[in-house]
């Protein structure tokens, strides 16, 4: 009789212990890949290093990566 009692209560307590480190676990996202979407990446008109879309400088002939490569292919 002992040993059933000492047997459910190491049982419990792997229990406990395992569904307290699963809700720890489980606040994080299993796939962090899905909570954020890929940036747009755009490649510079004279260089044709890739920035993303939100940085890059937008041109009446293209898309460039910084002014000054702007102010060198549009005179």
């Amino acid at each position: 009789m002992k040993a059933f009692l000492l047997l459910s209560v190491v049982l419990l307590a792997i229990w406990l212990w395992r569904s307290n480190r699963e809700t720890r676990l489980g606040s994080k996202p299993k796939n962090p890949q899905a909570r954020r979407a890929p940036l747009e990446m755009l490649g510079c008109s004279v260089c044709a290093v890739h920035v993303v879309a939100a940085d890059a400088v937008h041109g009446k002939r293209g898309v460039y990566c910084c002014q000054e490569h702007r102010a060198r292919a549009e005179p």
